[in-house]
């Protein structure tokens, strides 16, 4: 055991459970109605308690454990045969389970807002149990468990580049977003602006200081990878929050505070899979190209497809996510045949797996809440509480 990777990897664990409770609560709460923010904080806090039993009793078995290249398996459930003195290599494999679990809740967490303002919370529970062990867990173990994508995998010796997430975590959670998007159908009040900039911005400050244990903590170690990784995700996260920022200033004449600080966490999203990879020169690339690519992509999805995807989680998450890996390759870090084939292996599971999972957990508790209870919010109908005037 190394104590310096330790103590880091501790810190990071913390700041990754941070970016979950409270900034993404408080950032997407604050870009819904008022009716409904105590809903979405709801979602993310019992996203957040639900999962971590979760990958406890299997996730993490499942997702590194050493069945085989496919499925880990469950011979690590419960933690079996996992005390304080197990090592994965220099850190307590206690202190790695922990870790990862903050990736295990964040990333079912960042579907909350897709569904935001009419979705069912039995079917948000249900659904995101089911899809952080049979979604999520599995692609995990694929990529960063030793599995078929990994080095000495299907691409060879030298397997996907993904850091600290690009395919795992964002890729995964974007499509997952748009399949749950897509089946609710659009909100039936999509003109009311966000009911509290001011939490957002906050929330997303908490995210981009989080974000330094997502992708530095991801060096395991505390050493030159893992302040190099940190410093990268800090210019893409600052260069993608002025490059959105501009765009918007062109296009609309007016630079928003929600559009500056969507931004920071487009550049976030597309630097995570390189982050390990490359330097502040690139990441001052990929983050320019990012608040543009990612602020046109929730045009697209918005008007062109007319899908209410309703806090832009694929068009900012899952496009940046994507980017992000597509990007190793085009440095040079990574190989174009590993990255864009892993992309796609993992995009096809995600989506299928999502509709099915979807479907099945839509027989069992409704999808969507129905039209009063929607138009009234769900913060009173459904959780019997309001943090504002009703009429807001």
């Amino acid at each position: 055991m190394n104590g310096a990777d330790t103590a880091w990897i501790i810190v990071a664990t913390a700041l990754v459970l941070f970016m979950t409770l409270p900034g993404l609560a408080l950032f997407y709460g604050g870009l819904v109605r008022a009716r409904n923010v105590l809903s979405v904080f709801m979602h993310c806090y019992a996203i957040a308690c639900l999962m971590s039993v979760l990958w406890f009793i299997a996730g993490y078995s499942i997702a590194f454990g050493d069945d085989n290249a496919y499925w880990g398996g469950l011979g690590k459930a419960f933690l079996d045969g996992i005390n304080a003195d197990s090592l994965s290599g220099t850190l307590p494999e206690v202190l790695f389970f922990a870790f990862q679990m903050t990736f295990a809740i964040i990333t079912p967490a960042l579907i909350v807002g897709a569904y935001v303002e009419r979705i069912g919370f039995g079917f948000v529970l249900l659904f995101s149990a089911l899809w952080m062990l049979l979604v999520y867990a599995p692609v995990t173990h694929w990529i960063w468990g030793g599995g078929f994508l990994a080095d000495g995998g299907i691409f060879g010796e030298t397997g996907v580049k993904d850091f600290a997430g690009g395919i795992v975590v964002h890729e995964t959670a974007g499509i997952a977003a748009l399949v749950l998007a897509v089946m609710l159908g659009a909100r039936r009040n999509q003109t009311t602006p966000p009911h509290n900039p001011g939490y957002v911005m906050i929330g997303a400050a908490m995210l981009w200081v989080g974000w330094f244990g997502f992708n530095g903590g991801s060096q395991l170690a505390a050493d030159g990878g893992a302040a190099m990784a940190l410093t990268v995700t800090h210019i893409s996260a600052a260069t993608a929050s002025l490059s959105w920022a501009l765009w918007e200033r062109i296009k609309f004449g007016k630079a928003s505070l929600v559009g500056l600080v969507t931004g920071t966490i487009a550049g976030l999203a597309s630097i995570t899979p390189a982050s390990g990879f490359v330097g502040p020169v690139e990441a001052l690339i990929i983050g320019a190209i990012a608040g543009v690519l990612c602020q046109e992509m929730v045009n697209v999805i918005r008007n062109k497809l007319h899908v209410d995807d309703t806090l832009d989680v694929f068009a900012v998450h899952g496009v940046g996510g994507i980017f992000g890996t597509i990007m190793i390759a085009a440095f040079g870090a990574g190989s174009w045949v590993a990255q864009l084939g892993s992309l796609a292996i993992v995009g096809a599971f995600t989506l299928g797996g999502s509709i099915i999972l979807a479907k099945l957990v839509g027989l069992i508790t409704p999808l969507r809440v129905d039209a009063e209870t929607e138009t009234n919010g769900l913060d009173l109908s459904v959780h019997g509480e309001r943090a504002y005037d009703h009429r807001s």
